[in-house]
């Protein structure tokens, strides 16, 4: 069984094994037709649960062939065009071989003694990105596994100087747990679900976190967060953290920062940005400007395995002074002992919630060194650019209504049913009330995006607006065109007309004779 294991006497074993998966999985790539099978769980797991692991199949080949059965096969390839649903990008090869390269090595990002130049290039990396946000020469930050963790991370240490805060103004003999009732999160609706998530590990309960509404491009309203400020203030309650949103899950929407930042300023109030998608605009060329006021944070969330098309997982979490890192500092005799810190030794655990951490930093480094900041930039700018497009498809079809014009790169409609009926064709009327059921509508929606992941053609996502069930394309693909957003479009009106019971009269024109420019 030593032969397995990875060391100098196992070099040319290793080599051999590697390529050979490289190789699969570049023939899969390269005949990917289609983004999915639409294989169902009922189908696949009876093949996976056959599957006997106390008895090893002894051949890595033989292994990947059963790989191939279980997994390869039936994949969803987020490097496919029509892939349109969530917030999983298509990988650059320069972070794919720093993939390979962390995995050989394994370094574990906690102590300087179990990873000497990586612990300096995560640093480094985390170095430019703080100057890139602009949050200042006493910023830092660590990486992390991705943004629910990083917004957590960011949330305890804002709950750890609230609770400072109000012992310095009450008493320094408050306990933490008599503190916690007070304190209040404040966050944006169309915020991400981690926020409610964090507050419960936190100690604080979902109620802490306070619905700031928003306007009609789903933005946080300035003057409904200093409503909701000075509300928390003449109820004696403490605002623990304001999180502002620079890229919302559903729509991409940006909130308004520099407003935001002002009333945090004035308020003394910690705050977070939460840029898991957004953070694409530090590197681009045309929309920097939307992140304005960004250098104002006290901690920033960013998901490079979002808008910087690296492979999961590779986010961090930054902060505006290092010392609030403290808050997450313990030490360890065996691990991280009290002097290393005075002996300024550099250790990354000192800073994260995780001991044992991969060097996903590496993948970053490796396509900063090979494509540039620029590079990444132009990319995300593409597929900006194409969320235009696909927006300007949208509002000039009938067939669909679109919420909002994107900032980012989604797009979230839905199909309108009666509007591919004609009054005197064959179809039914337009005009008749059982078209516009709103339960007729939901369901329409839903059944097209089922029926079109069941085909495997493509892949959207779904979401809902005033509760009521809408569609999304989340575009991360530069490689995507509008001709593919159109032939999409098309198939979800095809399924959604035949649950509805419409017929599409030729003289409508499909999505893909609409202009786009």
């Amino acid at each position: 069984m030593r032969s397995h294991l990875l060391n100098d006497r196992t070099a040319g074993t290793y080599r051999r094994t590697v390529t050979a998966g490289v190789e699969h999985i570049a023939a899969r790539l390269a005949h990917a037709d289609r983004p999915f099978t639409g294989i169902t769980p009922p189908a696949l797991a009876p093949v996976v649960d056959a599957v006997d692991l106390d008895h090893p199949l002894g051949d890595a080949d033989a292994a990947l062939a059963e790989l191939d059965r279980l997994y390869l096969r039936d994949a969803v390839y987020f490097h496919h065009p029509r892939y349109l649903a969530h917030l999983n990008c298509p990988v650059v090869i320069p972070a794919v071989l720093g993939e390979a390269v962390l995995a050989a090595v394994n370094s574990s990002l906690d102590t300087w003694d179990q990873s000497a130049g990586a612990t300096l290039i995560e640093r480094r990396l985390v170095d430019w990105t703080t100057a890139r946000i602009g949050l200042g020469p006493a910023a830092d930050g660590v990486f992390t596994s991705g943004g629910t963790q990083s917004n957590l991370h960011a949330l305890l240490l804002a709950r750890e100087e609230a609770c400072d805060g109000v012992r310095k103004q009450r008493g320094a003999g408050l306990r933490t747990p008599e503190i916690l009732p007070r304190l209040r999160i404040l966050a944006s609706a169309h915020g991400h679900f981690s926020v409610r998530k964090a507050a419960v590990l936190l100690g604080l309960g979902e109620e802490a976190v306070v619905e700031v509404p928003c306007d009609a491009e789903r933005r946080m309203r300035p003057d409904a967060l200093a409503a909701a400020l000075a509300g928390l203030q003449r109820d004696g309650l403490v605002p623990m953290a304001v999180v502002a949103t620079a890229g919302t899950t559903d729509f991409g929407s940006v909130d308004p920062l520099p407003q935001i930042a002002g009333l945090c300023a004035g308020y003394g109030v910690w705050l977070h940005v939460d840029a898991a998608y957004g953070c694409g605009l530090l590197v681009s060329g045309r929309r920097r400007h939307l992140l304005a006021g960004i250098e104002r944070a006290d901690s920033v969330t960013v998901d490079f395995h979002k808008a910087f098309f690296q492979p999961v997982s590779s986010s961090a979490v930054l902060v505006r002074d290092r010392a609030t890192l403290r808050h997450a500092t313990y030490h360890a005799d065996y691990l991280n002992p009290e002097r290393m810190a005075a002996e300024q030794i550099p250790n990354q655990v000192d800073k994260s919630l995780q001991t044992t951490r991969r060097f996903d930093a590496l993948k970053l480094w490796l396509t900063l060194r090979v494509m540039g900041a620029d590079g990444v930039g132009r990319l995300f700018d593409e597929v900006c650019d194409l969320a235009g497009a696909g927006w300007r498809l949208l509002d000039a079809d009938p067939r669909f209504e679109v919420v909002v014009r994107p900032q980012l790169s989604t797009l979230v409609f839905r199909y309108v049913p009666g509007a591919a009926a004609g009054p005197s064709g064959t179809g039914p009327d337009p005009a008749d009330p059982a078209l516009t059921d709103p339960d007729l509508v939901d369901a329409a929606n839903l059944y097209a995006r089922e029926q079109l992941a069941a085909s495997g053609a493509a892949l959207v996502a779904g979401t809902k607006v005033d509760g009521r069930h809408h569609l999304k394309f989340t575009l991360l693909n530069p490689e995507t065109t509008t001709e593919d957003l159109a032939a999409v479009l098309d198939l979800i009106a095809e399924y959604a007309a035949a649950y509805t019971g419409e017929s599409l009269v030729p003289d409508v024109p499909a999505a893909s004779a609409v202009p786009t420019r």
